[in-house]
């Protein structure tokens, strides 16, 4: 009897330069929890809360100084190496530092390069400090997207917007696909009400502030009305300070970093009046939670959410409304949208674009 052994599927190496959960930390736990068919998914990430639940779900990590703390010239060497090593058929790079650096350090080396396109804004400002700086961003993305092979793109938004900054060749596929959430039982029933909450950065594109401002008008006529602020950020201590101003203080909880689902299973609102979102992880929560949804009409929310749920952030009176009215009758309430795929058809989907490479050899 002869025994033989199966060939091992390629790998594909996730280059990711933060260490947090949140935001594409998230996509990379949900893609790894999953898997990619096909494909052996290694992800290489600083040391920190993702590489730790990335392991706790079973996912090869490989920890190493990449990132904008460790320099350039780490992160390269730290990817460098890795490709050395692993030998991926294909090298997958997750936000701007990751895909510079990864086009750098894969020159010569027989990996594909493919990277996902998670946070670009239409307006340059919202990421970078200057308009200058903006545009050295812009001349280094798109010298580094013609050593890519393929582009993912979270939204059309987002992929609109690549193709309108960047100039990617023609001859490279840029493929939307969007953030995949499952689809959860549905919310046992209780008395509507109106708490209202915000899982976000406390940072100034995230406009906490508006949030503020229309929610002490909620409270005016609703005095039953509650807020939670999820999040850590740079403008943490202006935003209490204005809750305190405003009159809102003992009705308002800076929830700091909170696991968001035990949240959402008892909240009734979700608001985000970012100034650029592209595939928001907390409006895809907040409806397969059976929460209402208010949002500003900006980069992919009008993808998600109806345009009955999308206002702008300064119509403090009209968020208040749109707050009051699905917090008080959850069948105006948004739902997510017919089609919408779960994270499994998001891994096939990643596959696809994969095999459309021809790594498989």
């Amino acid at each position: 009897m002869v025994l033989t052994s199966l060939p091992l599927p390629p790998t594909a190496l996730w280059v990711v330069p933060v260490g947090a959960l949140a935001g594409v930390g998230r996509h990379v736990v949900d893609v790894a929890s999953v898997g990619v068919p096909g494909y052996r998914v290694v992800v290489l990430c600083p040391p920190g809360p993702l590489a730790e639940r990335l392991r706790s779900v079973g996912a090869a990590v490989v920890t190493a100084p990449v990132g904008p703390e460790f320099g350039v010239r780490e992160s390269v060497a730290a990817v460098r190496h890795a490709v050395g090593t692993l030998r991926p058929a294909v090298t997958h790079s997750h936000l701007s530092w990751a895909d510079v650096v990864s086009a750098v350090a894969t020159v010569g080396r027989p990996t594909a390069l493919v990277t996902t396109e998670h946070g670009i804004a239409d307006d340059d400002l919202v990421y970078h400090g200057s308009r200058g700086r903006a545009r050295l961003k812009a001349v280094a993305h798109a010298v580094r997207l013609r050593r890519a092979d393929a582009i993912i793109a979270v939204a059309d938004a987002t992929a609109r917007t690549v193709v309108a900054k960047w100039h990617p060749s023609p001859s490279t596929p840029v493929r939307v696909i969007r953030n995949g959430v499952d689809r959860l039982p549905e919310r046992p029933s209780r008395t509507p009400g109106l708490h209202v909450c915000s899982i976000a950065r406390l940072a100034p594109e995230k406009r906490i502030d508006h949030l503020l401002r229309a929610f002490a008008l909620l409270r005016a006529d609703h005095p039953q009305a509650r807020l939670t602020v999820a999040g850590t950020g740079p403008e943490a201590v202006a935003l209490g300070d204005l809750a305190d101003d405003l009159g809102i203080a003992d009705a308002t909880d800076f929830a700091g970093h909170v696991d968001p689902a035990p949240l959402l299973a008892g909240a009734d609102v979700l608001v985000q009046l970012s100034v650029w979102e592209n595939c928001s992880y907390s409006l895809l929560d907040a409806l397969v939670h059976q929460l209402g949804a208010v949002a500003t009409p900006v980069g992919g929310n009008p993808e998600i959410l109806p345009a009955s749920a999308l206002v702008a952030h300064d119509d403090h009176a009209e968020v208040a409304r749109l707050v009051a009215e699905q917090g008080e009758h959850p069948s105006r309430r948004p739902t997510l949208p017919a089609g919408w795929p779960t994270r499994a058809d998001m891994c096939t989907a990643i596959g696809e674009v994969y095999d459309g490479l021809g790594v498989r050899g």
